[in-house]
């Protein structure tokens, strides 16, 4: 690794380093110097003094932490303000966070973890009991820093707070449910018109819902169980937008498709630190096929070749002009040859290439009300994120690589429908492109629970030891309770479970006028991009993939315990709590 990238004149240089190993974005800065390294779960603070490798070291330990659920809220607030308590448990968990992340680390720094003391333990829970037992080592090494239980918990606690303001109240919950309202607003029939509640069922109620229509805002109490699509409206400041409703019921409401038995997930309640267990019910729906006069085409001809370079796997090959080891068979045609006085083939090797496809990628296409907005180019964000997934589709099929594409929205918690454009064991054809035009935009985005239910697909489905999960969205996870830090916090948390899992994650935005910071929120360390035209595709695809394939690489040499028992991931007709932990 190079050493010219542990500066202390630079400390952001390393932001990139610290959330590749926490799974998390993390923002890097100095201390005064021999102040120990230390983190709040946002920033990584490290000694003001210390030199290359020392940086080094700390930051791989306190990120490896993040990334193990070492320092959750609920196990930190078990150290409370005792110093010698969080030394001892540091002690111990972080050698065993270290060999946890050992595939992303640095040998130089594996070399630190006491692999004995690593193992004897298997959560930060079992942690926490041998801390306080009489045998536990009472000081970490000096390179692992210090935890700082208080800060931890101050620093989750003043994310939720600032996001209060957001915060989504549910229909049922809504303030006005609670109010004894008079006889006479009972029945809108016999309401006075003018005197009836705005909005209500009065003449002069009526009146304001045509001119006005049925709005909501991000982070407001508008009226859930809307009846149609959500569309994000700009405003002058950036990541900020009015969310309004123009579809119709049918576009969107699940009693009127054929839906298949639901799955139970878990999310990730970031105000609370945990799991809530089997919150989302996830259901296959079946998509709407267009008709063949007006069937969608996609040329994937400029995306060919900057995938064909990727998802090689070594395969076995004969008669080679060099190679490893001899090919028997060839030998004695050559052989053979040679008596006869023809010339022999001199091929007669065995030869471990790069060429076998061993590439399995489910596109996820978000179909939000959101995406039906205008993009960058006169086209809707849903007809230009549509194009590149449906020339992804071509170009891997024609490489041979395994393919599925579904397409995502929902209704709140209990209706999170996925609709499968083409799965695994489909053929492709005719029929999978007249899906793909089929899809409208229409309802929310419920990003997290779709993530999961692609990811298990791939984990049951995929049939390769590579695996990659293409996500295709605005980056507005929005849907009812789930919005602002929350939905974006569940959508990373999402991301990092299909990364743990081996699993490549690959996130595009196209056509949409999306910020940056609104889609690093979102997405967090997974490879992602925003293009502005879906001709440009072609220039980020190889290097997004690379870089996706490149980290399953380095995980698949590492056996964990699958997502679905360690996060609440169920398979279908079942529902699964989530864990205390990740690992």
């Amino acid at each position: 690794m190079d050493s010219d990238v542990f500066t202390n004149d630079d400390p952001s240089r390393l932001e990139m380093l610290a959330s590749a190993i926490a799974g998390r974005t993390l923002r890097v800065a100095r201390l005064a110097p021999g102040e120990p390294a230390w983190t709040d779960g946002v920033t990584l603070f490290l000694d003001g003094a210390a030199d290359p490798r020392r940086d080094l070291e700390a930051l791989s330990v306190q990120a490896s932490l993040l990334a193990c659920g070492s320092l959750d809220p609920a196990i930190v607030r078990k150290l409370g303000r005792r110093p010698k308590s969080a030394a001892r448990y540091l002690a111990i968990e972080g050698h065993r966070a270290l060999l946890a992340n050992e595939a992303l680390l640095p040998p130089l720094v594996i070399e630190m973890a006491d692999r004995g003391l690593a193992r004897s333990v298997d959560s930060p829970a079992a942690s926490l009991s041998a801390a306080a037992g009489r045998e536990s080592p009472s000081d970490p090494p000096e390179c692992f820093g210090v935890i700082r239980p208080h800060e931890l918990v101050v620093a989750v606690e003043g994310d939720q707070r600032a996001t209060t303001a957001f915060a989504h109240v549910p229909y049922r919950q809504s303030p006005t449910e609670s109010l004894d309202l008079p006889d006479e607003f009972a029945d809108g029939d016999e309401t006075d018109g003018f005197t009836s509640p705005i909005g209500g069922g009065g003449a002069l109620g009526r009146l304001f819902q045509r001119m006005l229509g049925v709005a909501r805002r991000t982070g407001g109490n508008g009226q859930p169980g809307a009846d149609s699509a959500t569309h994000r409206m700009r405003g002058g400041i950036t990541g900020a937008g009015t969310v309004l409703s123009t579809a119709t019921a049918d576009s969107s409401d699940p009693s009127h498709d054929d839906v298949t038995a639901g799955v139970s997930y878990p999310e990730w309640d970031v105000h609370r630190g945990r799991y809530r267990p089997a919150w989302c019910t996830v259901r296959e729906v079946a998509a709407t096929i267009e008709s063949a006069e007006s069937s969608f085409r996609s040329n994937g001809g400029q995306l060919r070749r900057p995938l064909s370079r990727l998802g090689l796997g070594l395969g076995r090959y004969r008669r080679q002009p060099q190679g490893d080891d001899l090919d028997l068979d060839a030998i004695v045609e050559a052989r053979v040859e040679a008596i006869a006085g023809s010339t022999p083939d001199e091929s007669v090797y065995l030869d471990s290439l790069r060429r076998r496809r061993d590439l399995a990628v489910l596109l996820l296409l978000d179909i939000s009300g959101s995406v039906a907005d205008a993009g960058s180019n006169g086209q809707t964000i849903h007809e230009q994120q549509r194009a590149v997934a449906g020339a992804l589709a071509v170009a891997l099929h024609e490489l041979g690589d395994r393919l599925a594409l579904y397409a995502f929205r929902s209704q709140g918690r209990a209706a999170v429908q996925l609709l499968p454009v083409k799965r695994f064991d489909e053929g492709f054809d005719s029929t999978t492109m007249r899906r793909l035009g089929g899809l409208t935009p229409g309802s929310y985005s419920r990003l997290g629970a779709a993530i999961r239910h692609g990811t298990s697909i791939l984990r049951t489905g995929g049939g390769t030891p590579r695996r990659l999960l293409v996500v295709l969205s605005d980056g507005l996870a929005y849907d009812h309770g789930y919005e602002r830090a929350y939905g974006a916090a569940d959508s990373r948390r999402a991301l990092a479970e299909a990364r743990r899992e081996g699993i490549g994650a690959v996130c595009l935005t196209v056509g949409a006028r999306t910020a940056d910071d609104e889609l690093r929120r979102v997405f967090g360390s997974a490879a992602h991009a925003r293009i502005e035209n879906p001709d440009h595709a072609g220039r980020v695809i190889g290097p997004l993939f690379g870089s996706a394939l490149r980290y399953t690489n380095a995980r698949r040499g590492v056996t964990r315990r699958p997502v679905s028992a360690r996060a609440g991931v169920a398979a279908p007709g079942r529902t699964v709590s989530p864990a205390r932990r990740m690992t």
